[in-house]
């Protein structure tokens, strides 16, 4: 069977994308795994495996660009695997935020004169000739 030149090269420029991109999407799956088993260290060794995958296949798929067309089948692979890294970048701002707000109710900040004692245990009011200052 015959094939063009324009053939060969899109076989050619999906063979070469189709690694980084299936390396960015088991680096996304892994990450999410981790997240949901709340393992701290494999979340930080995914992210950063995350982050590698991610400018290796925006690197060739740019060059690619430059070079010709990215398959159409790619380019969709590509943007739902885009979506998924805003989706979980989204869910971790949340869970966060979540948290930011749990630690300030857990440890308010120092009340700005309200009270008598700080928190370090030091008086907020000065005491003048032994009497407390109301």
């Amino acid at each position: 069977m015959f094939t063009s030149a324009e053939e060969m090269q899109a076989l050619q420029r999906l063979a070469e994308l189709e690694p980084p991109l299936t390396a960015l999407e088991d680096s996304l799956a892994a990450l999410g795994h981790a997240l949901c088993s709340n393992d701290a260290a494999a979340i930080e060794q995914q992210a950063g495996e995350l982050h590698r995958a991610l400018a290796r296949a925006v690197a060739q798929f740019a060059h690619a660009a430059r070079a010709g067309s990215v398959p159409r089948v790619l380019r969709q692979r590509l943007a739902l695997a885009s979506g998924r890294v805003a989706a979980q970048r989204e869910a971790l701002a949340r869970a966060t935020a979540s948290l930011d707000r749990a630690i300030d109710v857990l440890l308010p900040s120092e009340p700005a004169g309200n009270g008598i004692y700080s928190a370090a245990g030091h008086g907020l009011r000065p005491i003048e000739s032994g009497r407390l200052q109301a």
